[in-house]
């Protein structure tokens, strides 16, 4: 089906968005919508509202939308991160939700799940616990965002100077080995072993550098959908990786 023809029957691509406070999420899609600008809030009905709604009760429900790329709607699970009863409820009930939807353009498409990595020392939360061992996101693909991995280049770099490695190598191959340290860290492990597992992850050093690019982070959720249709809206819609549409467009 013809991308224009598939925006025009679906609308928008919609994605929650989970993780704890600080976890960078705000800038990831402000760099996914390639503006420096604070979203727009409109509530389940469609009115527009305050970002203070946000952090309401059914703050989930309210939609952001950001003016450079009105195409895609996120849905933030604000305060999930502290890990009580009635906020994992509120966050299952709206997947659950949402996954009844007949429309398609109502459902929910996919989810990313941040997890910071400046606080790499600090064990998942008991949320992230919850959510992974708890949570069945059905037909729904979730992938995890390891945001601010460039913090793990610091751990790198120490470790290669400890070992004899000059300052200037270590500053060369500490984000190779923060890559390698990673592959077999916890967080990983930890995945690996759960109920119900992300699709896959994605490691994002530097989103708050102006010229951070999410390119990785566009493709890889564009090979976690399924459903052709929405692979075609997700990759259409998106407007930072160009190789991807050429890509798409020549195996359709």
């Amino acid at each position: 089906m013809d991308p224009s023809k598939i925006r025009e029957k679906i609308g928008r691509f919609r994605i929650l968005v989970i993780g704890r406070a600080n976890a960078g999420k705000t800038t990831i899609l402000q760099r996914i919508c390639n503006t420096q600008d604070n979203p727009e809030i409109y509530d389940c009905s469609g009115k527009k509202a305050s970002i203070t709604m946000l952090r309401g009760e059914h703050g989930i429900e309210n939609e952001m939308v950001f003016q450079s790329n009105p195409g895609f709607v996120f849905h933030d699970s604000r305060g999930f991160e502290a890990g009580g009863k009635s906020e994992f409820d509120q966050v299952k009930a709206f997947i659950a939700g949402r996954s009844k939807e007949i429309k398609l353009k109502d459902q929910l498409h996919a989810i990313w799940y941040c997890i910071p990595m400046d606080e790499a020392s600090r064990p998942f939360t008991e949320g992230e616990i919850n959510f992974f061992t708890q949570c069945d996101t059905g037909s729904i693909p979730v992938m995890v965002l390891f945001t601010k991995f460039d913090a793990l280049y610091d751990v790198a770099f120490r470790q290669l100077r400890e070992k004899g490695t000059s300052w200037k190598d270590a500053k060369e191959l500490a984000p190779k080995h923060a890559e390698e340290l990673f592959t077999n860290g916890p967080q990983l492990t930890f995945l690996k072993d759960v109920p119900w597992p992300p699709k896959c992850h994605v490691c994002l050093p530097n989103m708050d550098k102006n010229d951070a690019y999410c390119g990785l982070l566009i493709e890889r959720t564009a090979g976690i959908l399924d459903d052709e249709v929405l692979q075609q809206l997700f990759v259409s819609t998106q407007q930072i990786n160009l190789e991807l549409c050429m890509k798409y467009a020549v195996e359709r």
